[in-house]
Protein backbone atom coordinates (compact mmCIF):
# COMPACT_ATOMS: atom_id res chain seq x y z
CA UNK A 1 0.00 0.00 0.00
CA UNK A 2 1.61 3.34 -0.85
CA UNK A 3 -0.68 5.20 1.85
CA UNK A 4 -3.40 6.69 3.21
CA UNK A 5 -4.91 10.25 3.95
CA UNK A 6 -8.44 12.25 4.39
CA UNK A 7 -8.71 12.72 0.21
CA UNK A 8 -7.34 11.35 -2.94
CA UNK A 9 -7.93 13.71 -5.45
CA UNK A 10 -8.16 11.44 -9.22
CA UNK A 11 -6.71 13.83 -11.85
CA UNK A 12 -3.89 17.02 -12.03
CA UNK A 13 -5.52 18.82 -14.74
CA UNK A 14 -7.17 22.10 -14.01
CA UNK A 15 -10.24 20.50 -11.67
CA UNK A 16 -7.18 18.66 -9.46
CA UNK A 17 -5.25 21.24 -8.79
CA UNK A 18 -8.31 24.08 -7.62
CA UNK A 19 -9.50 20.76 -5.56
CA UNK A 20 -5.66 20.68 -3.93
CA UNK A 21 -5.69 24.48 -3.31
CA UNK A 22 -8.57 24.31 -1.55
CA UNK A 23 -7.74 21.04 0.47
CA UNK A 24 -4.04 22.62 1.31
CA UNK A 25 -5.82 25.94 3.00
CA UNK A 26 -8.30 23.55 4.54
CA UNK A 27 -5.64 21.90 6.01
CA UNK A 28 -6.65 18.54 4.68
CA UNK A 29 -4.33 15.51 4.66
CA UNK A 30 -4.90 15.15 0.54
CA UNK A 31 -2.61 13.49 -2.87
CA UNK A 32 -3.20 14.49 -6.28
CA UNK A 33 -2.56 11.43 -8.41
CA UNK A 34 -2.24 12.40 -11.72
CA UNK A 35 -2.17 9.98 -15.19
CA UNK A 36 0.01 12.47 -17.25
CA UNK A 37 3.62 12.70 -17.14
CA UNK A 38 4.13 16.46 -16.91
CA UNK A 39 1.63 19.44 -15.38
CA UNK A 40 -1.44 20.65 -17.98
CA UNK A 41 -3.47 18.05 -17.90
CA UNK A 42 -5.49 17.97 -21.40
CA UNK A 43 -4.27 21.71 -22.22
CA UNK A 44 -1.03 19.42 -23.46
CA UNK A 45 -2.84 17.74 -25.94
CA UNK A 46 -4.62 20.60 -27.82
CA UNK A 47 -4.33 21.17 -31.64
CA UNK A 48 -1.42 23.42 -32.54
CA UNK A 49 -3.99 26.91 -32.84
CA UNK A 50 -6.23 26.01 -30.07
CA UNK A 51 -6.58 29.58 -27.80
CA UNK A 52 -9.18 30.59 -24.81
CA UNK A 53 -11.90 32.38 -25.62
CA UNK A 54 -11.07 35.61 -23.23
CA UNK A 55 -8.26 37.44 -21.68
CA UNK A 56 -5.44 35.71 -19.33
CA UNK A 57 -7.43 37.29 -16.54
CA UNK A 58 -10.84 35.77 -17.27
CA UNK A 59 -9.62 32.61 -16.59
CA UNK A 60 -8.26 32.23 -13.46
CA UNK A 61 -7.68 29.20 -10.99
CA UNK A 62 -8.12 29.93 -7.09
CA UNK A 63 -5.80 32.06 -5.45
CA UNK A 64 -3.99 33.04 -8.54
CA UNK A 65 -5.01 34.70 -11.72
CA UNK A 66 -3.47 33.91 -15.23
CA UNK A 67 -0.41 36.29 -15.76
CA UNK A 68 -0.87 38.12 -19.41
CA UNK A 69 1.85 37.84 -21.59
CA UNK A 70 2.90 40.86 -24.40
CA UNK A 71 1.16 40.79 -27.42
CA UNK A 72 -1.33 37.84 -26.64
CA UNK A 73 -4.97 38.80 -26.24
CA UNK A 74 -6.15 35.34 -25.60
CA UNK A 75 -3.60 32.93 -24.29
CA UNK A 76 -2.30 29.70 -26.30
CA UNK A 77 -2.87 26.33 -24.91
CA UNK A 78 0.78 26.54 -24.04
CA UNK A 79 0.21 29.47 -22.33
CA UNK A 80 -2.57 28.07 -20.09
CA UNK A 81 0.30 24.89 -19.51
CA UNK A 82 2.94 26.98 -17.99
CA UNK A 83 0.25 28.75 -16.23
CA UNK A 84 -0.93 25.47 -14.71
CA UNK A 85 2.48 24.08 -13.94
CA UNK A 86 3.58 27.19 -12.14
CA UNK A 87 0.36 27.13 -10.13
CA UNK A 88 1.10 23.52 -9.01
CA UNK A 89 4.58 24.78 -8.11
CA UNK A 90 3.73 28.12 -6.19
CA UNK A 91 1.31 26.29 -3.77
CA UNK A 92 3.04 22.99 -3.43
CA UNK A 93 0.47 20.76 -4.71
CA UNK A 94 0.49 17.31 -3.69
CA UNK A 95 0.65 15.69 -7.07
CA UNK A 96 2.16 12.27 -8.11
CA UNK A 97 2.91 11.26 -11.43
CA UNK A 98 2.60 9.31 -13.43
CA UNK A 99 0.02 7.19 -11.61
CA UNK A 100 -2.89 5.78 -13.53
CA UNK A 101 -5.80 4.88 -11.29
CA UNK A 102 -7.49 1.69 -12.05
CA UNK A 103 -10.37 1.29 -10.20
CA UNK A 104 -12.02 2.76 -6.41
CA UNK A 105 -13.80 0.11 -4.72
CA UNK A 106 -15.29 -0.25 -1.24
CA UNK A 107 -12.49 -0.78 1.71
CA UNK A 108 -14.51 -1.28 5.08
CA UNK A 109 -14.87 3.02 6.35
CA UNK A 110 -12.28 3.52 3.93
CA UNK A 111 -12.45 3.87 -0.04
CA UNK A 112 -9.49 1.83 -2.04
CA UNK A 113 -7.81 3.92 -4.88
CA UNK A 114 -6.18 0.61 -6.67
CA UNK A 115 -3.25 2.16 -9.13
CA UNK A 116 -0.33 1.52 -11.30
CA UNK A 117 1.92 1.73 -8.12
CA UNK A 118 -0.09 0.04 -5.58
CA UNK A 119 -3.01 1.55 -3.30
CA UNK A 120 -4.09 4.47 -1.54
CA UNK A 121 -6.50 4.63 0.93
CA UNK A 122 -9.03 7.50 1.83
CA UNK A 123 -11.86 8.88 3.33
CA UNK A 124 -13.00 10.53 0.91
CA UNK A 125 -12.58 10.80 -3.35
CA UNK A 126 -12.66 13.50 -5.52
CA UNK A 127 -13.06 12.35 -9.50
CA UNK A 128 -11.09 15.14 -11.39
CA UNK A 129 -10.20 12.87 -14.62
CA UNK A 130 -12.08 15.14 -17.43
CA UNK A 131 -12.99 13.23 -20.43
CA UNK A 132 -10.55 13.86 -23.00
CA UNK A 133 -9.40 10.59 -22.95
CA UNK A 134 -13.22 9.61 -24.23
CA UNK A 135 -13.83 10.90 -27.25
CA UNK A 136 -16.96 10.16 -28.68
CA UNK A 137 -17.92 9.38 -32.36
CA UNK A 138 -21.54 8.44 -33.71
CA UNK A 139 -22.13 5.17 -34.51
CA UNK A 140 -22.99 5.91 -37.87
CA UNK A 141 -23.58 3.04 -40.12
CA UNK A 142 -20.48 1.97 -42.80
CA UNK A 143 -18.00 3.71 -40.14
CA UNK A 144 -15.79 0.32 -40.98
CA UNK A 145 -16.39 0.57 -45.03
CA UNK A 146 -14.70 3.90 -45.12
CA UNK A 147 -11.58 3.51 -46.56
CA UNK A 148 -10.05 7.11 -46.30
CA UNK A 149 -9.07 8.18 -42.95
CA UNK A 150 -11.07 9.14 -39.89
CA UNK A 151 -9.75 11.24 -36.66
CA UNK A 152 -11.12 12.80 -33.58
CA UNK A 153 -10.45 16.38 -32.23
CA UNK A 154 -8.27 14.74 -29.90
CA UNK A 155 -5.90 13.96 -33.00
CA UNK A 156 -5.89 16.76 -34.99
CA UNK A 157 -2.73 18.92 -34.49
CA UNK A 158 -3.03 21.03 -37.69
CA UNK A 159 -4.75 22.21 -41.08
CA UNK A 160 -1.34 20.80 -43.43
CA UNK A 161 -1.77 17.47 -43.51
CA UNK A 162 -5.00 17.77 -45.45
CA UNK A 163 -3.67 20.22 -48.02
CA UNK A 164 -5.52 19.09 -51.01
CA UNK A 165 -7.76 16.81 -49.85
CA UNK A 166 -11.30 16.56 -49.84
CA UNK A 167 -12.88 16.67 -45.69
CA UNK A 168 -15.93 16.35 -43.92
CA UNK A 169 -15.86 18.13 -40.23
CA UNK A 170 -18.51 16.75 -38.29
CA UNK A 171 -19.60 18.77 -35.10
CA UNK A 172 -21.70 21.83 -34.24
CA UNK A 173 -19.31 23.14 -31.30
CA UNK A 174 -16.74 25.21 -31.06
CA UNK A 175 -14.07 22.88 -31.98
CA UNK A 176 -15.77 21.67 -35.55
CA UNK A 177 -15.96 25.67 -35.83
CA UNK A 178 -12.40 26.54 -35.40
CA UNK A 179 -11.31 23.66 -37.14
CA UNK A 180 -13.23 24.40 -40.26
CA UNK A 181 -12.17 27.84 -40.33
CA UNK A 182 -8.21 26.87 -40.84
CA UNK A 183 -8.77 23.52 -42.93
CA UNK A 184 -10.66 25.17 -45.48
CA UNK A 185 -7.86 27.45 -46.04
CA UNK A 186 -5.77 24.65 -46.76
CA UNK A 187 -8.49 21.90 -48.24
CA UNK A 188 -12.30 21.54 -50.11
CA UNK A 189 -14.57 21.06 -46.76
CA UNK A 190 -17.97 20.40 -46.28
CA UNK A 191 -19.28 20.94 -42.67
CA UNK A 192 -22.01 18.81 -40.97
CA UNK A 193 -24.04 18.94 -38.18
CA UNK A 194 -26.46 16.98 -36.13
CA UNK A 195 -28.74 20.07 -35.55
CA UNK A 196 -28.60 23.73 -36.83
CA UNK A 197 -25.62 25.23 -35.95
CA UNK A 198 -26.39 28.18 -33.34
CA UNK A 199 -24.02 31.43 -33.70
CA UNK A 200 -23.26 33.51 -30.61
CA UNK A 201 -23.03 37.36 -31.35
CA UNK A 202 -19.96 39.02 -32.34
CA UNK A 203 -19.67 40.89 -29.59
CA UNK A 204 -19.78 37.73 -27.44
CA UNK A 205 -16.77 36.34 -26.11
CA UNK A 206 -15.17 35.19 -22.88
CA UNK A 207 -15.37 37.66 -20.78
CA UNK A 208 -19.07 37.99 -21.38
CA UNK A 209 -19.29 33.79 -21.06
CA UNK A 210 -17.67 34.68 -17.79
CA UNK A 211 -20.02 37.57 -16.69
CA UNK A 212 -23.14 35.27 -17.47
CA UNK A 213 -21.63 32.02 -15.48
CA UNK A 214 -20.54 34.20 -12.51
CA UNK A 215 -24.00 35.54 -12.32
CA UNK A 216 -25.98 31.97 -12.89
CA UNK A 217 -23.45 30.57 -10.23
CA UNK A 218 -24.97 33.01 -7.62
CA UNK A 219 -28.00 32.04 -8.59
CA UNK A 220 -28.91 35.22 -10.23
CA UNK A 221 -32.11 35.55 -12.79
CA UNK A 222 -31.64 34.67 -16.32
CA UNK A 223 -30.33 32.26 -19.01
CA UNK A 224 -26.88 30.62 -18.78
CA UNK A 225 -24.09 30.17 -21.12
CA UNK A 226 -25.98 27.67 -23.47
CA UNK A 227 -28.84 30.02 -23.86
CA UNK A 228 -26.37 32.81 -26.23
CA UNK A 229 -25.66 29.94 -28.45
CA UNK A 230 -22.84 27.02 -28.90
CA UNK A 231 -20.30 28.46 -30.88
CA UNK A 232 -17.69 31.59 -29.82
CA UNK A 233 -17.61 34.37 -33.17
CA UNK A 234 -13.72 33.76 -32.58
CA UNK A 235 -12.24 36.04 -35.62
CA UNK A 236 -10.89 32.75 -37.38
CA UNK A 237 -14.37 31.93 -37.24
CA UNK A 238 -15.93 35.21 -38.20
CA UNK A 239 -13.13 34.93 -41.47
CA UNK A 240 -14.86 31.52 -41.83
CA UNK A 241 -18.14 33.35 -42.22
CA UNK A 242 -16.41 36.27 -44.66
CA UNK A 243 -15.26 33.26 -47.01
CA UNK A 244 -18.18 31.98 -47.39
CA UNK A 245 -17.21 28.57 -45.85
CA UNK A 246 -19.60 28.75 -42.35
CA UNK A 247 -22.65 26.98 -44.16
CA UNK A 248 -23.29 23.52 -42.00
CA UNK A 249 -25.17 20.54 -44.05
CA UNK A 250 -27.60 18.16 -41.92
CA UNK A 251 -25.93 14.70 -41.10
CA UNK A 252 -25.32 12.31 -43.89
CA UNK A 253 -26.95 8.96 -43.30
CA UNK A 254 -24.11 6.46 -43.76
CA UNK A 255 -20.30 6.42 -44.95
CA UNK A 256 -19.35 4.71 -48.10
CA UNK A 257 -16.36 3.21 -48.98
CA UNK A 258 -15.01 6.65 -50.74
CA UNK A 259 -17.34 9.23 -48.83
CA UNK A 260 -20.57 9.77 -47.51
CA UNK A 261 -24.06 9.61 -48.43
CA UNK A 262 -26.42 11.78 -48.36
CA UNK A 263 -30.32 11.74 -47.32
CA UNK A 264 -31.44 11.94 -51.27
CA UNK A 265 -29.10 9.02 -52.03
CA UNK A 266 -26.19 11.30 -53.34
CA UNK A 267 -23.15 10.59 -52.70
CA UNK A 268 -19.73 12.74 -51.65
CA UNK A 269 -16.16 11.68 -52.12
CA UNK A 270 -14.01 12.63 -49.86
CA UNK A 271 -10.25 11.39 -48.01
CA UNK A 272 -10.73 12.81 -44.55
CA UNK A 273 -13.88 12.93 -41.94
CA UNK A 274 -13.01 14.60 -38.69
CA UNK A 275 -15.32 13.86 -36.12
CA UNK A 276 -15.72 17.54 -33.72
CA UNK A 277 -18.24 15.42 -31.49
CA UNK A 278 -17.44 15.59 -27.44
CA UNK A 279 -16.32 13.61 -25.12
CA UNK A 280 -17.63 11.51 -22.60
CA UNK A 281 -16.94 11.82 -19.08
CA UNK A 282 -14.19 9.52 -18.22
CA UNK A 283 -14.92 7.35 -15.04
CA UNK A 284 -14.82 3.73 -15.75
CA UNK A 285 -12.56 3.90 -12.89
CA UNK A 286 -15.39 4.35 -10.90
CA UNK A 287 -17.22 1.05 -12.13
CA UNK A 288 -16.45 -1.14 -9.14
CA UNK A 289 -17.72 1.14 -6.93
CA UNK A 290 -21.21 2.46 -8.20
CA UNK A 291 -22.91 -0.61 -8.89
CA UNK A 292 -25.09 -0.75 -11.99
CA UNK A 293 -23.08 2.44 -13.39
CA UNK A 294 -22.88 2.35 -17.41
CA UNK A 295 -20.76 4.87 -19.45
CA UNK A 296 -22.33 8.11 -19.18
CA UNK A 297 -23.00 10.68 -16.28
CA UNK A 298 -22.91 10.24 -12.64
CA UNK A 299 -26.15 10.85 -10.51
CA UNK A 300 -24.89 13.87 -8.28
CA UNK A 301 -26.21 16.20 -5.79
CA UNK A 302 -24.04 19.07 -6.62
CA UNK A 303 -20.99 17.37 -6.96
CA UNK A 304 -21.35 14.87 -4.23
CA UNK A 305 -22.33 11.30 -5.81
CA UNK A 306 -26.07 10.33 -5.08
CA UNK A 307 -24.88 6.75 -4.78
CA UNK A 308 -22.05 7.14 -2.82
CA UNK A 309 -21.28 9.55 -0.34
CA UNK A 310 -17.64 9.29 -0.17
CA UNK A 311 -17.18 10.40 -3.79
CA UNK A 312 -17.37 13.90 -5.45
CA UNK A 313 -17.10 14.57 -9.11
CA UNK A 314 -15.15 17.80 -10.93
CA UNK A 315 -15.57 19.46 -13.87
CA UNK A 316 -17.06 16.87 -15.93
CA UNK A 317 -19.72 19.44 -17.46
CA UNK A 318 -22.79 21.45 -16.13
CA UNK A 319 -23.77 18.39 -14.48
CA UNK A 320 -21.09 18.93 -12.18
CA UNK A 321 -21.58 22.52 -11.55
CA UNK A 322 -22.35 25.36 -13.56
CA UNK A 323 -19.35 26.12 -16.39
CA UNK A 324 -17.51 23.41 -13.90
CA UNK A 325 -15.17 21.96 -17.47
CA UNK A 326 -13.76 25.48 -17.39
CA UNK A 327 -11.13 27.30 -15.89
CA UNK A 328 -12.67 29.65 -13.63
CA UNK A 329 -15.68 27.23 -13.25
CA UNK A 330 -13.52 24.50 -12.18
CA UNK A 331 -12.44 26.50 -8.92
CA UNK A 332 -16.21 27.48 -8.15
CA UNK A 333 -16.91 23.70 -7.85
CA UNK A 334 -13.53 22.97 -6.18
CA UNK A 335 -14.28 25.32 -3.52
CA UNK A 336 -17.85 23.62 -2.57
CA UNK A 337 -16.92 20.58 -2.89
CA UNK A 338 -13.93 21.17 -0.21
CA UNK A 339 -15.81 22.96 1.92
CA UNK A 340 -18.72 20.35 2.12
CA UNK A 341 -15.40 17.46 2.64
CA UNK A 342 -13.93 19.65 5.50
CA UNK A 343 -17.18 19.82 6.88
CA UNK A 344 -18.17 16.00 7.16
CA UNK A 345 -14.25 15.65 8.52
CA UNK A 346 -14.72 18.29 11.54
CA UNK A 347 -17.96 15.98 12.62
CA UNK A 348 -16.03 12.56 12.32
CA UNK A 349 -14.01 11.34 15.44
Amino acid sequence: MLGSCDVVVIGGGQGGLAAGYYLRRAGVDYVILDAQSQPGGAWRHGWDSLRLFSPAEYSPLPGWGMPRQDGEDFPTARHVVDYLRAYEQRYDLRVHRPVRVHDVRQAGDRLAVETDAGRWLARYVISATGTWECPYVPDIPGRGEFTGRQLHTVHYSSPEEFRGQRVVIVGGGNSAAQILAEVSRVAETTWVTLRPARFMPDDVDGRVLFRVATRKAAGGAGGGVSDLGDIVMVPSVRDARERGVLHPRPMFVRLTAHGVRWADGAEQPCEAIIWCTGFQPNLTHLAPLLQGWRHGEVATDGTRSVDEARLYLLGYGDWTGAASATLVGAGRTAKATVADIASQLREQP
